[in-house]
């Protein structure tokens, strides 16, 4: 059957309907569209679950800062529609920024805890942004599961405190981070790169490696801040070993940790973590 595109939340909770007729589970992925195979192999991770799958593709205005990309961010609504449904999604989701925030909304979500540190210390109100239309997205569509990447770590942990602390019944799977070959994390951000920074680009995971093989990762970030600006990097925003799920610095290895890195490479702010 070919996609269902669903652009206000009536028809959302109109195709939802009709998989709780059938007593189908149902995977969400929440995107913002500019697809790529990462976002894809989301979908793929549904279908092993859930007997139906779909996805949102919404360019949220308020995750982005006064002088970030919100308007350039790519919008390729008719690719990202033909490559969810070649990889068999059932429903995608593509509302509007009035359908999203009807004039006179005025509720926003905050976790607190999570979002002072890493992004949310140099992208001030964007985790609330964050919070706030995802659990928009969930609340209209009713998942069972809803997948996110694991390069955007700190989000995936805010998004889990604010479903668990809010009762949203949805199961949250955190998605390993799909590569390109030469280890760059995919991002839809990555088609902002000239051809030179490209090349430059997997520097920064090979960093982190180099970071994960130390005893002591916490000795050698200085360093490893100052080769990555030395190799190209215009600027590290931060480069932090810290406690996988508190985000709080780590002291050693007795816990599971992740190293956490962003960067600009020219003016494209390129994020990326590993886990320890």
């Amino acid at each position: 059957m070919p996609i269902t595109i669903a652009r206000t939340v009536s028809e959302l909770r109109a195709a939802r309907a009709r998989h709780r007729q059938s007593a189908e589970r149902f995977a969400y992925v929440p995107t913002m569209g500019a697809l790529h195979d990462g976002h894809i192999s989301l979908i793929y991770i549904g279908k092993n679950c859930c007997e139906r799958v779909g996805a949102s593709i919404f360019v949220n205005p308020k995750q982005f800062g006064p002088n970030e990309d919100f308007s350039r961010y790519p919008r390729t609504e008719k690719e990202d529609v033909e490559k969810l449904e070649a990889a068999g999604a059932d429903v995608v989701f593509i509302p509007a920024v009035e359908e999203m925030y009807p004039a006179g909304a005025s509720t926003s979500v905050s976790v607190a805890g999570l979002t002072d540190m890493l992004c949310g210390a140099s992208r001030p109100g964007h985790f609330d942004g964050v919070a706030t239309v995802v659990a928009k997205l969930l609340l209209q569509a009713m998942p069972e599961v809803a997948i996110f990447g694991e390069k955007d770590y700190q989000q995936l942990q805010v998004i889990r405190r604010m479903a668990r602390d809010l009762d949203i019944p949805a199961e949250i799977v955190g998605a390993p981070i799909a590569r390109e070959a030469d280890g760059l994390a995919m991002s839809s951000r990555n088609r902002y790169l000239s051809a030179e920074e490209r090349k430059v680009a997997p520097l920064l995971y090979r960093m982190l490696g180099e970071l994960a093989k130390q005893p002591s990762p916490a000795q050698g970030l200085s360093a490893a801040r100052e080769a990555l600006v030395k190799q190209g990097f215009t600027k590290v925003d931060y480069l932090e070993w810290r406690d996988a799920e508190t985000l709080h610095p780590a002291a050693d290895r007795s816990r599971p940790s992740r190293l956490f890195a962003a960067v600009f490479l020219g003016k494209t702010r390129l994020i990326d973590n590993l886990a320890l």
